[in-house]
């Protein structure tokens, strides 16, 4: 491979980019077009719905503290665990069953918290009004329990409040075996006037976490806005407010594998914001009053869902709530169209083989398999090459002098031995996609944390935990991070080397040094990615040598020696 076969992979990658920016890609709003957006959205919002802004001076104390401060009611299924506070009947306290935050461990992922604490991370419903004489349920009111006080998916709860108009304020809460949480709000007005009220869901979150900062996955706020998809970092909202009206959609705050979203009732246009005063909101409020006469009732609905971010659990809420581009809680990216099929792919040989590597390297054949005649006729391109390196050192020593004369006598040679120079670019520029696209399925795919391979490699969703540096283990000490290149980076390194030497070398010693030195770069590049994508890389090029070796020794050229 020459120079100008690797200035070809990278301006062909390019092109796919751009090509699927423009064409395919999802409708996700750059920076330029989110300011835009927000100079437009202030405009429309300067509707009759209240702002729902709420300064409370909150007392910081522990987890713990905050969960026995008061009256709760306790919630579990089969996936999740928790509390909602009576105390502005918030759903400030979740835990997931099924995951740990460690490897083998046994503490469990804890996701919501008390607002009192200081990773305070909740949910709040309720109604807001533009008339100041009527009390309306906030954050320190007390709620009261009307029957069961369990939440299970056969058993919802329901929570009352009546306030000094005599208006009862009313909250029925059910919950599915999974994630979701479905809120019935109603007002049941007994008195003698009319009154409006906007029905409004919020999360709210005191700090951003810890987020891995990689510019293939967002973490932060999202929310899909009549049809078009919306990521805020947290950064970009802490210095300016982003809004907007939408007849419809959701919104959430995303981790990497959690999701908590709101879902506004159907067929009911909203205001959305997303904007930090000392905490971070991502909420909506219905942009159309709800009247409500004179003993009258009136009811809303409210969707929440808290989940980790499992495939088929997204995908089938999308379809059986009818939650338009909900599957984009999980962050598929540009490579949507590869990355998710891919996945899938995965999937299905993880049912068959019981193991994620052993499925990563059925899918790398299956991917192989498919290109088999384009990488066919560039490995019998480049095969040739190698063959007919002495006759083109020659006809450089024979023409060094006239570069034309040299130029017209190697595109004859090319001709006469059916030989394309740049083909060897063509097995880079198949890999790229699909590259990604298995470095994207382990990276936010929550089925491939914490999975394991076989022997040293636990999670193939993190780095090879061993090191060259300490034999592997052989010697007792702790390299750190940054020297350690396990076993299987200096596997991917040496098929690397090995594959090298089957392609053409480059005529310009300086370019021959430097390819010499790639597979140690790689390697050492390599190194901190997920070991399912080292072992994806590592069989590719062993496939890929295989088949090289044969077609070299089948290959033959008419030109004599």
């Amino acid at each position: 491979m020459d120079t100008k076969n690797v200035i070809a992979a990278i301006s062909l990658s390019a092109a796919v980019i751009i090509l699927y920016s423009l064409f395919f890609a999802p409708a996700v709003v750059d920076q330029k077009d989110i300011s835009n957006d927000k100079n437009v959205s202030s405009e429309n919002s300067s509707t009759d719905a209240p702002s729902l802004a709420q300064d409370e001076e909150i007392i910081k104390i522990s987890r713990n503290e905050a969960l026995k401060e008061n009256d709760r009611i306790i919630f579990e299924n089969d996936k999740i665990k928790g509390s909602i506070s009576l105390i502005g009947s918030s759903i400030d306290d979740l835990t997931f069953k099924n995951y740990t935050n460690t490897l083998n461990g046994d503490d469990n992922v804890i996701l919501l918290n008390p607002k009192q604490s200081d990773n305070g991370y909740y949910v709040e419903t309720g109604w807001a009004t533009t008339n100041k004489n009527i009390d309306l349920p906030n954050s320190k009111s007390l709620w009261s329990i009307e029957g069961s006080n369990k939440l299970t998916p056969s058993s919802p709860v329901i929570l009352s409040w009546t306030n000094s108009q005599n208006i009862k304020f009313l909250k029925e809460i059910s919950i599915d075996k999974q994630y979701l949480f479905n809120i019935k709000q109603s007002i049941i007005n007994n008195s003698d006037k009319t009154y409006n009220f906007y029905p409004y869901g919020q999360i709210i979150r005191n700090v951003a976490p810890d987020v891995t900062n990689f510019y293939i996955l967002h973490e932060g706020l999202i929310g899909v806005f009549d049809d078009q998809l919306i990521e805020e970092d947290y950064d970009d909202i802490e210095e300016k407010k982003y809004s907007k009206n939408a007849q419809s959609g959701w919104l959430g705050i995303t981790d990497k594998y959690w999701i908590t979203s709101l879902i506004p009732e159907k067929d009911k246009s909203f205001r959305s914001d997303f904007d930090y005063k000392n905490k971070f909101r991502a909420n909506f409020i219905e942009t159309n009053a709800t009247e409500v006469g004179a003993n009258e009732t009136k009811s809303n609905s409210i969707r929440v869902i808290i989940a980790a971010k499992e495939v088929n659990v997204i995908d089938g809420y999308a379809e059986s709530e009818n939650i338009n581009k909900f599957d984009l809680a999980i962050d598929w990216g540009w490579f949507y169209f590869i990355v998710k099929p891919l996945f899938f792919a995965i999937q299905y040989f993880f049912n068959l083989a019981g193991n994620f590597g052993v499925a990563i390297i059925m899918i790398t054949a299956c991917i192989r398999l498919a290109f088999f005649p384009l990488a066919n006729y560039s490995f019998k391109s480049m095969a040739k090459m190698k063959v007919l390196q002495p006759e083109m050192t020659r006809l450089k020593e024979l023409h060094k002098e006239d570069k034309m004369k040299l130029q017209q006598e190697m595109m004859a040679l090319y001709k006469r031995e059916g030989v394309n120079p740049i083909s060897g670019c063509l097995p880079i520029f198949i890999q790229i996609p699909f590259f990604f696209a298995i470095y994207k399925v382990l990276f936010v795919t929550i089925e491939m944390r914490h999975q394991p391979f076989f022997g040293w490699i636990k999670d193939l969703s993190e780095r090879d935990p061993t090191s060259i540096f300490n034999l592997f283990g052989l010697i007792p000490w702790d390299p750190p991070s940054f020297l350690l290149i396990g076993v299987w980076p200096c596997l991917m390194g040496v098929s690397m080397y090995l594959q090298q030497k089957l392609n053409p070398t480059p005529p310009d010693p300086v370019q021959a040094k430097i390819f010499m030195f790639f597979p140690l770069f790689l390697t050492v590049i390599l190194a901190p990615f997920p070991a399912g994508l080292v072992i994806y890389w590592t069989i590719n090029n062993v496939l890929t040598m295989a088949q090289q070796y044969i077609i070299i020794k089948r290959t033959t050229v008419k030109t004599v020696q």
